[in-house]
């Protein structure tokens, strides 16, 4: 009859086995390295030598065909940028844009688009303020462009953000540049009051300018 410790060794070598006989067959490699070729890995099957076969001419991806050129390349028929957003602008397609310029555009050019954004402050070079007389001056299709194809240090963000995203982003830009730049004329008492500094009048550039001052009497003849 065994002995309670021959039992107990028998037992743990009969653990190490299972544990060995799991761990080799957890080794192979069919699962990790499967009989298929790699993307642009060579093959003798076809003539140029490469098993990667080039997209039928003519043939679109699913859910790629984009006949639309004011949806996806933001020009008109006459190749130009355009000047009006190819959809409806409503508080909905606004909020959005502010919630995806917060979160891919707000980090270089600032919450209010004036290029203080916070990798700025901390020694990235500072992009254009959008209240500029120049970037002010650009059609609608011209942000859609850039945040397409990219300008200058900015890469393109076309991988990131779908192409509605980015018409909403443009229709927020062009409210950032319109309060900043909106005539007093349009302010109720008590926007005007929460102005700065008493300014009343913004200029194209987002400062403000202090109104006029009423001339005296003597300068206008009264009395």
């Amino acid at each position: 009859m065994d002995r309670p410790s021959e039992r107990i060794a028998r037992l743990g070598r009969l653990t190490l086995v299972g544990i060995l006989l799991v761990t080799a067959t957890a080794c192979r490699q069919d699962m990790h390295d499967q009989p298929r070729y790699e993307p642009l890995e060579l093959s003798a099957f076809f003539a140029n030598g490469m098993a990667s076969r080039p997209p039928i001419e003519g043939t679109i991806a699913r859910g790629q065909l984009r006949e639309d050129n004011a949806l996806y390349l933001g020009k008109d028929a006459n190749d130009a940028f355009l000047t009006a957003l190819p959809m409806p602008v409503d508080r909905p397609l606004l909020e959005r844009g502010q919630q995806r310029f917060d979160i891919f555009c707000s980090p270089c050019h600032g919450r209010l688009g004036d290029g203080q954004g916070m990798v700025v402050q901390r020694g990235f070079k500072k992009p254009p303020s959008y209240h500029t007389d120049p970037l002010l001056s650009q059609p609608v299709g011209y942000y859609y462009d850039v945040m397409t194809n990219g300008f200058g240090v900015m890469s393109s963000y076309a991988s990131q953000i779908s192409v509605e995203d980015r018409w909403a982003i443009a229709a927020y830009i062009r409210a950032l540049q319109l309060s900043q730049a909106a005539p007093s004329a349009g302010f109720d008492s008590a926007d005007r009051q929460a102005l700065p500094s008493g300014a009343t009048e913004p200029t194209a550039g987002g400062a403000t300018e202090p109104p006029p001052k009423e001339a005296d009497d003597a300068d206008s003849g009264g009395h």
